[in-house]
């Protein structure tokens, strides 16, 4: 049984895989083929952070595949009561074949994986956001072809998305060029720890514009993630520098797309005409988050499928 916790999950024969499998089952959506896999099955998306894409995209994702779909929120279950994690854990996966969950702090879900006996998702924390960075690559390899070697800038917040590409880059053979205000750098320590990242597969870069050059990939997300609020309004300040625009756009390869996890706010963190624009691949990528993910709820479950 494996769960998927962090990118650092899973091999890069793996994910090479996950990929492929990837493009056949959107291909099968595309062309409104049935793939129904995991009839029978359950999985169970437990939110202690709200959501919109990832909430759909597993759900939906589910459905599609043949199986159903359990909700359960900090408001209507024990998990925001007194029930320890733990507990929950052993109760919920003798019920489900399969659990993702968005929340805070990672050790949360890191103890409640300790006590499944049923593959667990990351759909979010603090600290990693494996699948949405699963779905970046993907949507970089549909429009760009393999994304080894390459060069992706993150301009912004060093935050679960800045961490996990960095993982991804040690592991996929390709390199990160982070920029971020100083105060709000990567904790270095903790995505290196975490899997053992190449020092030689990321740079960090005071100048967000330097960190564009050549890049084949500039992404970014917002300036204040969701638990940082309280933030806002200094993190404003410190990130005004930080906008991705198209002066940022023209330093990258002339073919270079741009991403956002979104939500967005234009005028921050990207420019209208930015990710608006002809490079912008941001609908792809939130489509291709579903895609990934039912290739990765199928690959948890089954196994490869030859």
């Amino acid at each position: 049984m494996k769960h998927y916790l962090q990118f650092n999950d899973l091999s890069a024969d793996e994910y090479a895989y996950l990929f492929e499998r990837a493009a056949l089952i959107k291909k099968k959506f595309k062309a409104y083929e049935k793939h129904h896999p995991l009839v029978d099955r359950t999985l169970a998306m437990i939110f202690e952070k709200a959501s919109t894409r990832t909430r759909v995209s597993f759900e939906a994702g589910m459905y599609q595949l043949g199986g159903s779909v359990v909700h359960l929120t900090t408001g209507d279950s024990q998990l925001g009561r007194a029930e320890p994690i733990e507990d929950s854990a052993r109760v919920i996966s003798r019920m489900v074949d399969l659990v993702m969950i968005r929340t805070y702090e990672q050790t949360k879900i890191e103890r409640f994986a300790g006590q499944s006996r049923v593959p667990v998702i990351n759909g979010l924390t603090n600290e990693f956001h494996p699948c949405q960075i699963l779905a970046d690559i993907f949507t970089f390899i549909e429009h760009r072809g393999s994304i080894q070697g390459k060069t992706v800038a993150w301009v912004g917040d060093g935050n679960n998305m800045a961490n996990t590409w960095l993982q991804a880059a040690a592991l996929l053979g390709f390199k990160v060029h982070v920029s971020t205000p100083r105060g709000y750098e990567i904790d270095e320590k903790m995505a290196v720890g975490a899997g053992g990242t190449s020092a030689g597969s990321y740079q960090f870069f005071s100048n967000p514009l330097e960190a564009c050059q050549g890049a084949d990939l500039v992404t970014t997300d917002v300036w204040t993630s969701m638990g940082y609020e309280a933030e806002n309004e200094a993190r404003k300040k410190a990130f005004a520098d930080w906008c991705v625009d198209a002066e940022m756009m023209a330093a990258a390869r002339p073919d270079a797309l741009f991403m956002h996890c979104l939500p967005a706010h234009r005028g921050e963190e990207v420019e209208a005409d930015v990710i608006d624009g002809p490079q912008s691949v941001v609908w792809d990528e939130a489509e291709n988050r579903m895609h990934v993910q039912k290739a990765l709820m199928e690959y948890l479950l089954l196994g490869r499928i030859a």
